[in-house]
């Protein structure tokens, strides 16, 4: 059994992510590439770990959001390349050369300033362009007139190798059929980039636009590669999505109770002691708090998991501890285990649930599990490592 602090811990499973890499698979094309999405320690999960069984499973590219995370994955014995999808500062290219990063290129200056570096520094950076077909965040924006000129003086740069070219879906999550349109509209601007390049003589490398929506929705934009990332872990990337793929979760949050005391009509529990019990009730304290990434907008909205039944969070959620009514649940005792989400034999919380009660999205839900909270990895339900960022040498 792996050796960590048995107070709060999110566990990942890994014959889940297996089988959910296995679920997409099934889903591309002869020849198409998929490319795992690991960026915020993995959505969470733990990158080294991670991408060490995607490596293993034959995924052929990692994306991270940043040379920080890119030099983790090399660091951790990752070998596949990695395209960073943001920004890094253009005196980095010597270090992006040295580890066979592919660094994403999406505006004119950004390019000229990356070339201008790699030169001085004797090296050249691979580079995948990006196309801003519609999303509005970076890349070189394939409305404006001049955007495939400006396209192809960059990857006419000194410096620079061309090895791909993609684009990021807005809407693709959604069915709506405005949502569906503008997700053509924005294939159909890529696609337009893409011929006029061509047209020029200029080969573009691996085309991609299809995230983890558009993997489950519009399978004949796979084109060269698919970047996976929410169905990875299991998480679908809407609800209007749920059930396009079988997917199983990757991670349960659990924690422990460490106290158990009887209370009285009237009685108030936790800051600003916004709860007052209606009559004796049981509550149980549990040692996790939103320091652990259990966010304070779930204090009286949420339930966890006891015993296989659900308890509501009672009063607010404390940085470290948090309060839940237990009566009516025979037996509850200081260190039984608490379910926050994910599941076990007993039952489940869906982590799309606890994201709807907390009024964001799954993605940040998993992403905000915090560095304190040790990683457990299983594999056929047994404990076979940890990841934990503040190591408790028991």
């Amino acid at each position: 059994m792996a050796e960590y602090l048995r107070r709060t811990y999110a566990q990942v499973d890994l014959d889940a992510l297996v089988e959910n890499v296995s679920a997409i698979r099934r889903r591309l094309g002869p020849g198409c590439r998929m490319m795992g999405v690991v960026k915020g320690d993995a959505y969470g999960h733990g990158d080294a770990a991670v991408a060490s069984e995607l490596g293993a499973l034959f995924v052929d590219w990692f994306g991270v959001s940043n040379i920080e995370e890119a030099l983790s994955l090399r660091r951790a014995g990752v070998r596949q390349p990695i395209l960073i999808f943001g920004y890094t500062p253009p005196e980095f290219a010597s270090t992006l050369a040295r580890y066979a990063l592919t660094q994403t290129v999406y505006a004119s200056d950004y390019a000229e300033g990356l070339s201008r570096a790699a030169v001085e520094q004797g090296t050249t950076v691979e580079m995948h362009i990006k196309v801003d077909t519609g999303m509005g965040r970076i890349g070189f924006q394939a409305a404006h007139a001049d955007a495939v000129q400006r396209i192809a003086a960059a990857i006419r740069l000194p410096g620079l190798r061309m090895g791909g070219i993609f684009t990021h879906f807005a809407v693709a999550d959604s069915l709506e059929a405005a949502d569906v349109a503008f997700t053509r509209t924005q294939y159909a601007r890529l696609s337009g980039v893409i011929e006029k390049l061509e047209a020029g003589g200029i080969r573009v490398g691996l085309r991609h636009c299809c995230n983890s929506a558009g993997i489950l929705c519009y399978p004949e934009y796979q084109l060269d590669m698919v970047r996976a990332g929410l169905i990875l872990y299991g998480i679908p990337p809407s609800t209007a999505l749920e059930g396009r793929m079988p997917l199983r979760p990757v991670m349960a949050l659990k924690t422990v109770v460490s106290l158990v005391k009887e209370i009285e009509a009237g009685d108030g529990v936790s800051y600003g002691l916004r709860y007052r019990a209606p009559g004796r009730r049981t509550i149980a304290t549990l040692a996790v708090g939103y320091a652990d990434g259990y966010s304070r907008l779930l204090s009286q909205k949420a339930e966890v998991l006891i015993r296989g039944r659900r308890a509501p969070v009672v009063g607010t959620i404390c940085m470290d501890q948090m309060m839940v009514d237990v009566t009516g649940i025979e037996g509850v005792c200081r260190g039984e285990e608490a379910i926050l989400f994910g599941g076990d034999a007993t039952g489940s919380i869906p982590v799309t649930e606890l994201a709807a009660r907390c009024g964001t999205i799954p993605s940040e839900t998993v992403c905000l599990i915090g560095r304190r909270v040790p990683r457990v990895y299983l594999r056929q339900g047994e404990e076979i490592g940890v990841a934990d960022y503040i190591r408790a040498r028991l």
